[in-house]
């Protein structure tokens, strides 16, 4: 019986982006076509197989633990990378400024899509959808830099709207205008959710 199921929510991408050495920027490059392995987009320096732990997962593994790359895509909902800069004060945010991979419109509450979800592009290329991507602070500089006096702002302002991480589970390639459809897990919320949160 299958697990995953097609739904009728479809995600156009409008921006692709690498970030090539994100030691020297955080700033993506745009991109019009995407060449994506089983590492992630190739040119991407988020990519590879694993990646050492980092803040988010301290929980779990000390700071620098080798373990699977569940980050290899950062993907961002038009719609709201629009509320975020207008919670800015901004007309316009440009997604290279966020280290965006990939910016999609159509799919509602993007943020919030459930992990484990997937992403499957009109050529067969399947992206699995991680987690969340919470705000940090590495975007403010890159944007500081273009609107000076707003780079503080952004993290707070793209709470609940900064998109999610995934990871490539098909290979092939992704071009921009291209369909994206969403497939989610066919299993309902676990009952103990709100417990397990408390804790």
């Amino acid at each position: 019986m299958p697990v995953l199921k097609p739904t009728e929510f479809y995600g156009r991408i409008v921006w692709m982006g690498l970030v090539r050495d994100r030691a020297a920027a955080l700033a993506a490059e745009a991109v019009e076509r995407m060449d994506v392995t089983f590492a992630g987009p190739v040119g991407e320096d988020h990519g590879g197989l694993t990646r050492p732990s980092c803040s988010r997962v301290l929980a779990q593994y000390p700071r620098g633990t080798m373990i699977r790359n569940t980050r290899q895509f950062t993907i961002l909902s038009a719609e709201e990378l629009a509320q975020t800069a207008a919670r800015m004060g901004l007309d316009h945010l440009d997604p290279a400024l966020v280290g965006a991979t990939m910016v999609v419109e159509g799919i509602p509450d993007f943020t919030h899509v459930p992990p484990g979800s997937r992403l499957q592009g009109e050529g067969g290329a399947t992206l699995v959808v991680d987690i969340e991507n919470r705000p940090c602070q590495l975007p403010a500089k890159p944007i500081e830099a273009r609107h000076p006096g707003f780079g503080a702002r952004y993290k707070s302002a793209a709470a609940g709207r900064r998109g999610i991480t995934a990871w490539a589970e098909r290979e092939g390639a992704f071009a921009l205008g291209e369909r994206l459809r969403l497939h989610v897990p066919d299993q309902p919320v676990w009952a103990h959710l709100d417990a397990a949160r408390r804790a």
